[in-house]
């Protein structure tokens, strides 16, 4: 009984959702770091687009169909992460100021790691994303997608694309400083 649960947690089609956008991430590397043609670029884009639309369907499915797991609940987030840092990381090879960004990205990832282990082990926990959260990773997916597939964007609008994800970044890592250290703290009791 104890194995048909460990399968039942682990083998949904939202984790294996999780899983599929993680193993995306080398092959848009190899692809985005070697292009040297338009088509390359489009294609490296066009693996972020689809590892996007991934981790929009996963979450409805979860929901949908009751396949909300423990396992999900971190394999999400963390498919979210290593996403933009790879996005990022790797564009930041041809337009360097977006290694700001990435070391934005790095302060708040750190950061919420760290309250929330703190809080895990007091029995709390944040219920879910925030909104400036989700609505951040949209922000930084769509933005970075475009640097992706517009390799010969002006670098004026890089700088415009580096600042607006560095706002957006910001405003989202004061919302989860507020949530777990505000006077109206967000932070809960886990449930049993």
């Amino acid at each position: 009984m104890f194995i048909k649960n460990w399968k039942k947690e682990i083998f949904t089609i939202p984790n294996l959702l999780s899983l599929f956008r993680l193993m995306l991430l080398p092959v848009y590397a190899y692809i985005y770091l070697n292009a040297t043609e338009d088509y390359q670029y489009l294609i490296a884009g066009s693996i972020m687009a689809v590892s996007c639309l991934t981790d929009m369907i996963d979450g409805k499915i979860a929901r949908r169909f009751q396949m909300i797991s423990t396992l999900g609940k971190i394999l999400d987030p963390l498919a979210d992460k290593i996403t933009q840092f790879t996005l990022i990381l790797c564009l930041s090879m041809k337009y360097p100021i977006l290694l700001l960004v990435l070391a934005l990205l790095l302060v708040k990832e750190i950061f919420q790691l760290v309250l929330g282990i703190i809080n895990l082990r007091k029995g709390k926990m944040l219920p879910g994303a925030l909104m400036a959260g989700k609505v951040c990773t949209t922000v930084l997916f769509v933005s970075l997608i475009a640097l992706v597939l517009f390799p010969n964007i002006d670098p004026r609008w890089v700088n415009v694309i580096a600042l607006t994800d560095m706002v957006f970044l910001t405003i989202s890592f004061i919302s989860y400083i507020l949530a777990y250290l505000g006077k109206n703290t967000k932070v809960q009791d886990i449930q049993p």
